[in-house]
């Protein structure tokens, strides 16, 4: 079943467009290895921004730009993988999670720094990037996170289960936006853990005593 809630056109078309962030390249990238509709509409901006250079003008392309030994290279290091995608072919992740995000998984869900409090668990996947905070979040089956809103934008790739969050339902491959009108309070659904990857650019507003308790976990 195709996910039924997407990243919005802006969002993809600045992916496509090379303008996002790795923590937001990855999440969408991850998205769109689970929903063929994505997948269209970007391949659609990327034949739209290809029609519109070869209309531009030529420029003359300097000699170092693809000269891995310049002094400083400029075409070379903008098209090499991250090291955070350089992991060993020898490893065998868990094959359920789609690429690229199974790279950034090293050796598996297991071998992440999984920090538990009560029926959630959180896992730090990348170092904080541009005011982004990149995380693993496992919700055990009928647990909740606490009730919080948002002082900017969340974003969260269901990979496993599911959750409700009072405004909507959300399963695997759906991509969730919320953003500082959002107050809310996801719970997983029964029967099965809800494993999410979750980007933050600014804290969560986490409420009550358990919400200050749980700020020490999640961001």
């Amino acid at each position: 079943m195709s996910p039924t809630h997407h990243p919005t056109e802006d969002i993809l078309a600045a992916y496509a467009a090379g303008a996002t962030s790795e923590p937001m390249s990855l999440i969408l990238a991850t998205h769109m290895a689970l929903c063929p509709d994505c997948r269209r509409l970007v391949d659609d901006f990327e034949s739209f921004g290809g029609l519109l250079l070869e209309s531009m003008p030529e420029e003359p392309v300097e000699l170092t730009a693809f000269d891995p030994t310049a002094h400083e290279p400029r075409t070379l290091p903008r098209i090499k993988l991250p090291p955070s995608l350089q992991a060993s072919a020898a490893r065998r992740p868990d094959m359920t999670i789609p690429e690229p995000l199974r790279s950034y998984l090293g050796a598996g869900l297991d071998s992440l720094r999984w920090r538990r409090l009560g029926g959630i668990s959180t896992a730090p996947l990348l170092p904080p990037n541009g005011g982004f905070v990149t995380q693993m979040l496992r919700i055990r089956a009928g647990a909740s996170t606490p009730q919080h809103s948002h002082r900017g934008n969340e974003f969260t790739l269901v990979l496993s289960g599911g959750y409700s969050d009072g405004h909507q339902h959300y399963c695997r491959g759906d991509f969730a936006i919320a953003d500082p009108t959002v107050d809310h309070r996801p719970v997983a659904d029964a029967g099965q853990d809800c494993l999410c990857l979750a980007i933050t650019d600014a804290p969560l507003k986490l409420k009550g005593i358990g919400g200050r308790i749980a700020s020490l976990f999640i961001r």
